[in-house]
């Protein structure tokens, strides 16, 4: 019964609830906060120079990122990330320390809200989709591939949490994209679909979408957008399964708490589910290959399954790596878990495969 007490948990805190709230989700993002809107959940390194950048995706959304690089970088043609999540997080977050980290190693980093979050624009807020979230993801290599110090031939991408599986499905698209590297993923169209551990009936998946179904009506008719209900806690009460705690101790504390971050102080739409339940992310991970895949997540995470999966399903090159002791939200921002080694290594192998082919190449006789 325990087992599936924190399997519904889970669920519910993942797909939301679809009953009508009587505040709408733009009023939840308001609650005062001793913490300052423009702060970071990290120090901003001396090795780096941090540039405030927007770009706009294909649907018109303008994208709020900060672009990260190598201090004394001048003059140099720079391979460059695209780097997003994780779920519910903004670019002062995870994404940010990711960056530029990143940056310190040589990289040119760019960390971006996804549309309808954080500082990017998109109406109504507090939504996400499988569909513009992957094209965030497009639309970041847009950028990076217009600027005169980034070889536009060199760009990769790290997803982090449901971004990651974002990222899977932005490089299965975007053949630009030549390298990919995911943190503590979420397949976060199987778990809305199916709930965790693919443990949701058939019977409780039709009921979920009657429930959506007419959410969407009581919206429409309040003419604003429902919050979801079921969200991290304000307060611990010492019964919360473990995966709870965890985010609790990174959301809302000094840790990692951030005002603008959905998970920190605000709530996702009522019928965020709806597109996640219709449309499989990873549909075509396969034809990521010939480009490589690394896969990272915790060996005690929830969310391991995730990983493990993706990486039986993509094709070669791929590798996993199974951090010892690590649970799902170490991998968001401890220095001594996130193995930036592996990924400094990945993606300096990787991203350069195609110029060094270039250069190797023999020419052909009689021309």
């Amino acid at each position: 019964m325990k087992a599936i007490a924190i399997l519904a948990a889970l669920s519910l805190l993942i797909t939301g609830q679809a009953y009508s709230q009587s505040e709408p989700a733009e009023g939840k993002q308001k609650k005062k906060t001793s913490i300052q809107t423009d702060s970071y959940t990290f120090t901003l390194s001396d090795k780096v120079i941090r540039k405030e950048v927007t770009f706009k995706n294909r649907y018109g959304i303008t994208l709020a990122a900060d672009l990260y690089l190598p201090r004394n970088s001048e003059g140099k043609i720079l391979p460059a990330l695209a780097i997003s999540g994780p779920f519910g997080a903004v670019k002062e977050q995870s994404s940010g320390l990711y960056a530029q980290t990143m940056a310190e190693r040589g990289f040119a980093a760019i960390a971006f809200d996804p549309s309808y979050t954080g500082k990017s624009s998109g109406e109504p807020r507090n939504v996400a989709s499988p569909d513009i979230n992957t094209e965030d993801f497009s639309a970041a290599v847009d950028f990076l591939g217009l600027q005169k110090n980034i070889d536009r031939k060199q760009i990769g991408i790290i997803g982090i949490c449901g971004f990651a599986g974002m990222g899977l499905n932005a490089a299965a698209v975007d053949k630009r994209i030549k390298a990919v590297a995911v943190t503590s993923m979420y397949n976060m169209s199987r778990v809305m679909a199916n709930g965790y551990f693919d443990a949701m009936t058939l019977e409780q998946r039709g009921q979920t979408l009657e429930q959506l179904g007419q959410q969407r009506w009581k919206d429409a008719a309040n003419k604003t957008y429902a919050a979801s209900s079921n969200n991290l806690p304000d307060k611990l009460t010492g019964n919360e399964p473990q995966f709870v705690v965890d985010y609790f101790n990174y959301y809302k504390t000094a840790r990692g708490f951030h005002p603008r971050s959905i998970n920190s102080n605000g709530s996702w739409t009522a019928t965020n589910p709806w597109s996640f339940m219709n449309m499989p992310l990873l549909t075509y991970i396969k034809e990521i290959s010939p480009r490589p895949v690394l896969i990272i997540a915790g060996e005690k995470a929830h969310s391991r399954y995730f990983s493990e999966d993706a990486n039986k399903a993509a094709a070669e090159p791929k590798e996993l790596v199974i951090i010892p002791g690590a649970v799902h939200v170490d991998l968001y921002d401890k220095l001594d878990v996130i193995p930036f080694d592996k990924l400094e290594k990945f993606f300096n192998e990787n991203l350069k495969v195609e110029s060094a082919a270039k250069a190797n190449a023999q020419p052909t006789k009689g021309k």
